[in-house]
């Protein structure tokens, strides 16, 4: 079986990704750190020097898969985002470079990132291990996406993915029996005010111009049809690409679901489960991918951007960083499905397409921080 069909078969969450990592680390040609006593893994190639970062994302989400192909997972986690696509690829950029090791312009540090669909953030992780980081100059990431064509990248200055906020509601009241709700203080009424209220503050509060985005994505309450619970939860999303209109929802979030649960007779509250920035491609970087792609005979997108999110941002704080979006759109044997969708299947044959990219935007790091070599 091949590395990415082992990995699609084995998905593991967020810091939870111990088979994950102990595989990545064993197709490695070079020996690994495992960062911060967690699942993140590290591998550097080359001779002294500051290194060109390139990240990979080693989790899977909590999802039934529906693919039906043979190595799907039955377990009820799934790599439904590519990750086990991007992992592969990085394998196969560390095993070309360390054949090439003498030759490289840059040191290539390969960075198997955990946790970068749950919090906390493995990025932060990262960050944290100067040992691992320390002497880095650049960031590169990329990402499979079912919205660019296939054999195509996508690779756009300035600002390519939002903030997000992840975010639990929880509204309390008093619980009863159904028969009488006159004597209870009902959450789940309550609550479900609130997601309709919360679903109004994007079109009305940020300029149609700027990408906002929120999304209740579970409901929680009660344990029977004539049972009024004490409490409702939900759990949301809320992304926006301008910091101001970010900023600005946040609170604008707090203040509707205090205000509405309480009109109704309960308490409501919002805790934050994530919070990342965003996502923001360095210009010159940028360039020199995108010169480098033509050079190569790499077809480049239209310019696009999206409301997703990503924790790489946080490498982006430090350093100059470029993500780079792989095409699956019309790709063979590629049935269209959104990520994070259950029949989500990136073909085996972008593997080689990722690892180029990657490729692409580690010699474009090495142009823009000065390593000779002209893009």
């Amino acid at each position: 079986m091949s590395l990415r069909q082992e990995l699609h078969a084995t998905p593991e969450l967020g810091g939870q990704e111990f088979a994950t990592a102990r595989l990545v680390a064993e197709s490695l040609p070079v020996p690994a750190r495992f960062v911060n006593s967690t699942t993140n893994v590290v591998a550097r190639v080359g001779g002294p020097g500051p290194e060109i970062l390139v990240r990979a994302e080693l989790d899977g989400i909590e999802l039934r898969e529906e693919t039906g192909v043979a190595h799907a997972a039955t377990n009820g986690r799934m790599h439904a985002c590519g990750h086990d696509v991007h992992c592969a690829a990085l394998v196969a950029l560390v095993r070309a470079a360390h054949r090439l090791r003498d030759r490289l312009p840059a040191p290539l540090l390969g960075v198997f990132q955990a946790s970068e669909e749950r919090a906390p953030s493995g990025a932060e992780e990262v960050l944290k291990d100067d040992e691992s980081v320390g002497a880095v100059r650049a960031a590169v990431g990329v990402h499979v996406h079912p919205e660019i064509p296939w054999g195509s990248l996508g690779a756009d200055p300035g600002t390519v993915n939002a903030a997000t906020y992840g975010f639990e509601i929880l509204v309390e009241g008093r619980g009863g029996h159904g028969a009488y709700p006159h004597t209870t203080l009902d959450p789940v009424l309550a609550l479900a005010q609130v997601v309709v209220a919360l679903h109004t503050m994007t079109g009305r509060r940020v300029d149609p111009l700027n990408p906002a985005v929120l999304s209740i994505c579970c409901l929680d309450a009660g344990s029977g049809e004539n049972v009024i619970p004490s409490s409702a939860r939900a759990l949301g999303t809320l992304r926006a690409m301008n910091t101001d209109d970010h900023e600005r929802l946040r609170k604008l979030l707090h203040t509707v679901v205090s205000q509405v649960a309480e009109a109704h007779g309960c308490a409501g509250s919002v805790r934050q489960t994530r919070d990342e920035p965003a996502l923001v491609n360095d210009p010159r970087l940028t360039l020199a991918v995108r010169r480098l792609a033509e050079r190569a005979g790499v077809r480049l997108a239209e310019p696009w951007r999206s409301c997703g999110g990503d924790d790489f941002a946080r490498y982006g704080t430090r350093w100059p960083s470029v993500m780079i979006f792989v095409g699956l759109d019309s790709g063979p044997d590629f049935v269209p499905a959104g990520l994070h969708n259950p029949f989500f299947m990136p073909p085996d044959d972008v593997v080689g397409q990722v690892a180029r990219a990657q490729a692409l935007g580690y010699l474009a790091a090495v142009t823009r921080t000065g390593g000779g070599l002209t893009p």
